[in-house]
């Protein structure tokens, strides 16, 4: 239980009482600063406390905006100020200095009609936020919009204030903000216009965001398991199933913002689930076409590396420009520029780029309609375009960007590039000097890639071996130096081209039976561990403990792992298949247990996604 403090007597007629009531606080009563002061000392310390000015007039939903989010440490709107167990200390020192001032200095006007000399005429809750911005904790303050959050001092603002709130329907706009802001075309106008209702069906009944998560979780499982049995019916049956699912993974976010129910837990759910329910779809897929005689194993895992390589584009250019915008002016991005302002033109651009409700409308159209070879070729070549024009579109903003790129965000593309201990060994012994360290990180990094691409492409199982080699060292001599440079983001995705292909590849043309399925399951494991990693730095907890990324051996050593058990096993029957198996066992069962650790421990953030189009 949460607890409010009025900072004065309450006025009369006022619902304020009910509505912090109605949102879970107990409420207190205070006559000043100074006994405002005394019962916060009172409230248990690991509790969330929230001051509130009596005279407050507004929206519920204002309250519960300004009052009830746990992302925040400390926040507030008009009247109302909030703050959770960690930022409590600043507050009662700003609460302590006001009351000291309050008693040295004379008394401000009493609150009209409630005739108490400490009551102050400004609001109280205004004094203390500014005072804790000014202590270093940051008060988020939510927008509001058109909903009324005010502390009127005259009969007649208050009337005025009262009258703000009715011509307002409170219900609407609450239900509008449960919408991500910038969605796709097919999530935006199909989904979105249907599934908050269903978000607020759920809130309701008391169900939570991660009950719906789960939900959807169950319902992609299904559709998966539809899609395996090969039959026609089966495939139509997976495509609504699988439609069905989205909205529930919509609902859920839509539910979290409508009631403001975020949690560790939920971030966790929500930063994997999409990519584990849409992987599993490629599987069930790729297993119902091989009951009908195709195999389509190669084209399941082709999208599988496009698609996660095409997201680390994404995830490497925003980490690299976080704390230093885009880049500068060109031509391309004036150009940009004057499309975005055409309103078609940002719905087909956002289209284009197969974001995750065009995707998954796709592949469930065509899974009822088509084969599993068609839906997959429709991804890869979707998915093919959309790298392109996004990676060309983050190229354009980046090579004649001059802005300095602050440590942490060089220190997220390293960490982001999974350096294991192979290469971290190369770079600390051949780190460049002189001439050698104007090197280009990225010139070294596509010159590693190009060398196990060689290799690969030779024919011969230990020249793999060889360009894995080289591609150890080279990538260790790519991040020996900070990556500070305007297209040093590009390096991560390189390198998950490379590790991802060079599994592909070797499965693909290996003579061992399944061998391909088992490196599906290898690149899950491992792209899960990549996209646990990009939701811990968003979250300012930094990617994953040392001990983990040297366990697993970082990305350079996995590919000379894989490249060896394939000279040594690729034609002795099923050995690869079965090395390949036991290493995604291995991988998925460290990365996993490490994960779910860190998502449910009280220190995680609760960072839920709210910009990108997945």
């Amino acid at each position: 239980m949460s607890t409010a403090i009025l900072t004065g007597p309450p006025v009369p007629g006022s619902s304020l009482d009910a509505d912090l009531r109605a949102l879970g606080f107990a409420v207190e009563v205070a006559s000043g600063p100074r006994e405002t002061a005394a019962l916060l000392a009172r409230v248990p310390a690991g509790q969330r406390v929230a001051l509130v000015d009596p005279r407050f007039v507004g929206h519920r939903h204002s309250l519960r905006l300004g009052l009830t989010d746990p992302r925040f440490a400390a926040a507030a709107v008009p009247g109302a100020l909030t703050a959770r167990p960690e930022a409590r200390p600043a507050l009662a020192r700003a609460l302590d200095a006001t009351a000291a001032d309050t008693a040295a200095t004379a008394p401000g006007a009493a609150h009209p009609g409630a005739g108490h000399p400490q009551v102050l005429t400004a609001p109280l809750t205004d004094t203390l936020a500014d005072a804790l911005d000014a202590d270093g904790v940051t008060v988020h303050r939510p927008a509001l919009g058109t909903l009324v959050a005010a502390v009127p001092d005259e009969p007649e603002a208050r009337h005025q204030a009262r009258t703000a709130v009715q011509a307002v329907d409170e219900e609407a706009v609450r239900l509008k903000s449960a919408v991500k802001a910038h969605d796709g075309f097919f999530t935006t106008f199909f989904i979105s216009t249907h599934s908050r209702y269903l978000a607020r069906w759920c809130a309701r009944r008391g169900l939570t965001p991660n009950q719906v998560t789960t939900a959807s979780l169950l319902t992609a499982l299904l559709a998966a398991g539809a899609a395996a049995t090969g039959e026609r019916a089966g495939y139509v049956a997976a495509g609504v199933l699988l439609l069905l699912s989205f909205v529930l993974d919509c609902a859920d976010g839509q539910l979290a913002r409508y009631s403001l129910q975020y949690s560790t837990l939920g971030a966790w759910l929500d930063a994997t689930f999409d990519r584990a329910k849409e992987y599993a779809f490629y599987a069930g897929l790729a297993l119902g076409a091989a009951r009908g005689g195709d195999d389509v194993w190669v084209l399941a895992l082709t999208a599988m590396v496009l698609m996660t390589c095409r997201h680390v584009v994404d995830f490497s250019f925003n980490e690299a420009n976080a704390k230093t915008g885009g880049g500068s002016a060109s031509a391309g991005l004036a150009l940009s520029d004057r499309l975005d302002s055409v309103g078609w033109t940002v719905w087909a651009r956002r289209m284009i780029i197969l974001p995750i409700g065009e995707r998954w409308a796709m592949i469930a159209v065509l899974t009822a309609v088509t084969s599993p070879r068609v839906v997959f070729w429709a991804l890869i070549v979707g998915c093919s375009f959309a790298a392109c024009y996004t990676t060309a579109g983050r190229l354009l903003r980046s090579v004649r960007n001059r802005t300095p790129r602050p440590e942490a965000a060089a220190r997220a593309l390293f960490e982001l590039t999974d350096t294991g201990p192979l290469a971290a060994a190369f770079g600390a012994l051949g780190r460049p000097r002189g001439a050698a360290r104007r090197a280009a990180p990225l010139l070294l990094a596509v010159t590693a890639v190009l060398l196990l691409a060689a290799g690969l492409l030779s024919g011969h199982a230990w020249g793999a071996v060889a360009g894995a080699a080289a591609y150890a060292v080279l990538s260790g001599l790519a991040v020996a130096r900070p990556l500070t440079g305007p297209v040093d983001w590009l390096l991560p995705p390189l390198f998950r081209a490379g590790e991802y292909g060079t599994i592909l590849v070797l499965a693909a043309r290996a003579d061992a039976a399944q061998a391909v399925p088992a490196a599906f399951g290898l690149v899950a494991a491992v792209a899960y561990h990549h996209y646990d990693t990009v939701y811990r730095i968003r979250g300012g907890t930094g990617a994953p403990p040392g001990w983990l990324v040297r366990a697993i051996g970082g990305q350079e050593g996995r590919t000379l792992v894989v490249t060896v058990l394939a000279a040594l096993l690729a034609h002795r029957g099923d050995d690869f298949t079965t090395a390949l198996t036991a290493l995604a066992v291995a991988v998925g069962l460290v990365v996993l247990v490490e994960s779910i650790r860190f998502w449910v421990s009280s220190g995680a953030p609760a960072v839920h996604d709210e910009g990108e189009t997945a």
